[in-house]
């Protein structure tokens, strides 16, 4: 079994709906258990516009590989009407692979750590509410946390 953390963002539609939903169906994928879910926050978009986003994390335990893992979470994107117009478009649902275990991956379609969510509130915060003592390349999640004092979030 490998240990993986999974973000959860939503500003389209019934943000906080979607994230409950995909949360459920991420529990049914074969391969996956132990699902943990953190409360959920409100944020403002990041390098963006459009509405608030409703974030959360997910820790599950799995058997599947990485890009297998990271095949079904596009599949319930799609299944939620995610859509990829350009980036960091307005979404139904984003789902992503932040942490596999402890493996590096630079890949095309797959980094892991994911390469940017050291600089964001709205991943820093619910991780830490799951994995408090975590600590990424870039500093302990506190450290990082205080370094994106200036960014708006709050729990909903």
């Amino acid at each position: 079994m490998t240990l993986a953390y999974i973000g959860l963002g939503a500003n389209l539609g019934e943000a906080q709906d979607s994230l409950k939903q995909a949360a459920a169906e991420l529990a049914r994928v074969p391969g996956i258990s132990a699902l943990t879910l953190s409360p959920f926050y409100g944020s403002a978009p990041v390098d963006s516009s459009g509405p608030d986003y409703v974030n959360a994390v997910a820790t599950i335990e799995t058997t599947l590989d990485a890009r297998t893992l990271l095949a079904a979470l596009q599949k319930i994107e799609l299944d939620h009407g995610r859509l990829r117009p350009y980036r960091n478009a307005p979404r139904t649902l984003d789902l992503d692979l932040l942490l596999y275990g402890d493996q590096e991956i630079d890949e095309p379609e797959l980094t892991v750590p994911h390469p940017r969510m050291h600089q964001r509130a709205f991943v820093l915060k619910p991780l830490a509410d799951l994995a408090p003592t975590l600590r990424l390349r870039q500093g302990s999640l506190a450290e990082l946390l205080e370094a994106c004092s200036g960014q708006r979030l709050e729990q909903i």
